[in-house]
């Protein structure tokens, strides 16, 4: 499994953060993000590219004295990855799919298209499925089932009348599948977790020296905490390598700087 890969699907958005020298010209946008991805190292080999719709592009406004954001989304027409699409992923390059609640209906059926392959493999060979519940949205709330890994908002936590990340795992859990690790971060507090143990795990927050940039923390968080389970490592660690990245990213401006680069 050493050699497999993270699959990630959801949405891709040109974020616009501040004043650039040249901004992309119009109808560069997707060349933009590609060229992003290829100088990070982001394989893009099974993303769907679709002939119809347009780049969403979100206006970040950033308030320095406090790192916190205003984000005006233009949410346009571009289509949601379908199961139609991810039918034609070979999975056998993968040992992880996580995936953003969007079109909860379709990624269902791609979910059930994993749980189909993994019930051919022998327990050590199966793909990790992940999902994020981010958004106050009902149809989202069905993929709660479908995760071993399931994140949850703060947003959806206090949605459904939770005051702190603990009391959010032990009323959601029920929703989660057998032996699924639920997980919710909450902001400054740090982040929880609970298996079918039912112990609560937590990790405090590690804030920087000074806030200033919290856009892509909660998505840090996450992707630090898939690395390191995917790789291995436990519950305590996983949260605590999260919540010490998300950290770094809310100290500097974007991602670039979050490792500390030493000559």
């Amino acid at each position: 499994m050493g050699d497999k890969k993270i699959l990630c699907i959801g949405l891709v958005c040109l974020d616009i953060i501040n004043v650039v020298d040249k901004y992309p010209e119009e109808d560069t946008d997707t060349s933009f993000i590609v060229g992003d991805f290829s100088r990070r190292g982001v394989d893009i080999s099974s993303v769907a590219w679709q002939r119809e719709g347009e780049t969403p592009c979100a206006c970040c406004v950033v308030c320095p004295p406090r790192g916190s954001r205003t984000v005006v989304l233009s949410d346009t027409n571009l289509p949601d990855v379908s199961a139609a699409d991810f039918s034609k992923v070979d999975l056998s390059q993968y040992k992880w799919i996580h995936w953003e609640g969007r079109n909860a209906e379709e990624q269902v059926k791609m979910i059930q298209q994993v749980e189909l392959s993994n019930n051919t493999l022998p327990q050590q060979h199966r793909i990790t499925v992940s999902v994020e519940i981010e958004k106050t949205r009902e149809p989202l709330y069905q993929l709660f089932h479908y995760g071993d890994v399931v994140f949850v908002s703060k947003d959806v936590a206090m949605h459904f009348g939770f005051h702190s990340a603990a009391s959010a795992l032990k009323g959601l859990y029920h929703r989660v599948k057998k032996g699924a690790v639920l997980i919710c971060a909450w902001a400054e507090k740090g982040a929880d977790a609970m298996g079918p143990d039912g112990i609560v795990v937590h990790s405090d927050a590690f804030p920087p020296e000074a806030v200033v940039d919290t856009l892509g923390a909660g998505d840090t968080f996450n992707a630090s905490v898939i690395y390191t389970l995917s790789n291995g490592g436990g519950v305590q660690e996983a949260l605590t390598f999260g919540c010490q990245v998300a950290g770094r990213k809310c100290g500097v401006h974007g991602y670039d700087e979050i490792v500390t680069k030493t000559e």
